[in-house]
C-alpha cells in the first residue's frame, strides 16, 4: 500500500512538526536523517499514516544502532480513539457469541503493518511522558496467558503503570491499543 506524493508530503510535515515539538522523546537525533529513512520507505509511510489517521500521533522514540532503524510509537496522551472498543485478537473475536466488536487489536495492528507494544515498550514509553491516565491499552500478551484465554492490558493511575489481565474477548470503549513501527 502506498500514499500519493501529496499524502506523503503532508504526513512528513505532520511528523516533522511533532518531532520538533517533542525533542525530549529523541534527544540527539536529527530530523534530516529520520526523513531520509522515511523518504526511502513508502510502505512504512503508509503504516505511519494509518497510525496517524486512527489517532495515534506517532513519533520517533528510539534509534536502533544494530539495525539502523528509527522506532516510532503511538505517543497520543490516551489510547488512540480510532482503535478502541476492540477485543484482543481474531480468536477472541470469533469466540464472542453476541455483541461482537468490529475488530481486534492484533488484527488491526497487522492490517496497519505495526506491532502492539509489549510490556517493556509500554514502560519505556512512560519514561517519555504520561499516557493512558483515563484509558487503557491492550499490550502484546505472552503465549502462555493467551493459551488460557486471557490477554493483558496496561494503563497509568496513581503515578504507577498497572499491567492487568482480562478475558481476550472483552472490549471496552476506553480500551484500545498502541503500536510500534521500525523504519
Amino acid at each position: 500500500m502506498k500514499l500519493s506524493p501529496e499524502q506523503q508530503q503532508e504526513l512528513i510535515g505532520v511528523l516533522k512538526t511533532r518531532f520538533e515539538k517533542n525533542m525530549n522523546r529523541h534527544t540527539g537525533m536529527e530530523w534530516a536523517k529520520v526523513q531520509t529513512k522515511l523518504d526511502a520507505s513508502a510502505e512504512k509511510l503508509w503504516s505511519l499514516n494509518e497510525m496517524e489517521i486512527t489517532g495515534g500521533e506517532p513519533d520517533v522514540v528510539a534509534y536502533d544502532e544494530n539495525t539502523g532503524e528509527y522506532v516510532f510509537y503511538d505517543c497520543v496522551a490516551e489510547s488512540p480513539k480510532g482503535r478502541r472498543s476492540v477485543c484482543y485478537d481474531h480468536e477472541a473475536l470469533e469466540a464472542r457469541k453476541e455483541y461482537k466488536p468490529a475488530n481486534s487489536a492484533v488484527e488491526m495492528a497487522k492490517d496497519m503493518g505495526i506491532e502492539l507494544l509489549n510490556e517493556e515498550q509500554y514502560r519505556e514509553l512512560h519514561k517519555l511522558g504520561t499516557f493512558d491516565t483515563k484509558t487503557s491499552s491492550w499490550i502484546k500478551t505472552p503465549g502462555n496467558i493467551r493459551k488460557l484465554g486471557g490477554a493483558i492490558f496496561a494503563d497509568y493511575r496513581y503515578e504507577t503503570i498497572f499491567i492487568y489481565h482480562n478475558g481476550a474477548e472483552s472490549y471496552y470503549a476506553a480500551r484500545g491499543f498502541r503500536g510500534a513501527l521500525r523504519v
